[in-house]
């Protein structure tokens, strides 16, 4: 196997500016005790393709809803692979638990944004038989996987990423 990322953890000024934006009333105290928590992605067995990513706090999804999730994490991955995001097989399939962008893409560059290349993972409750879906702090709740890609022979893309989510179809005024 050829060894083309690592996995790093966000500054803590990094996380604690995105947590208090995610979860106003949590106090730097308890942003702390989870950042020291962290645990980076790892594969569970040698056969396994997907690098588990750790619910970094306690996580509750009420059917229907949606919760915001900064993991902590970035990537440092080398020209020409992506890290896509899935969700754990048993929690889509127990709960219809989903990302809400069905697949997370994260680019080789991303890891230069201004946010640190900081991952958020947004997930939804899609259940039709009305289950709750809790996860503990340190459970894996997503699933990471890199992939090579090519390029078409008349590429000629140039653009620097300077944003996080979204930001490479911005165009400036």
């Amino acid at each position: 196997m050829e060894r083309i990322a690592a996995f790093e953890k966000v500054s803590w000024k990094q996380f604690h500016s995105d947590m208090k934006n995610t979860f106003p009333d949590w106090t730097s105290e308890q942003i702390q005790k989870v950042y020291d928590s962290l645990q980076l992605p790892r594969r569970a067995t040698a056969g396994s393709a997907g690098y588990d990513f750790y619910a970094p706090f306690p996580i509750r999804v009420e059917p229907g809803s949606q919760v915001l999730i900064p993991t902590g994490i970035r990537a440092r991955i080398d020209s020409g692979y992506v890290l896509m995001l899935f969700p754990r097989s048993s929690l889509g399939f127990k709960y219809r638990l989903q990302l809400n962008n069905t697949v997370g893409v994260i680019d080789s560059d991303y890891y230069h944004a201004d946010n640190e290349g900081h991952i958020f993972c947004k997930l939804t409750n899609d259940t039709h038989e009305q289950k709750t879906v809790e996860i503990n702090a340190g459970q894996g709740m997503v699933q990471g996987i890199f992939l090579a890609f090519g390029i078409t022979a008349d590429d000629e893309a140039g653009g620097i990423r300077t944003g996080g989510f979204g930001s490479t179809n911005k165009k400036e005024n």
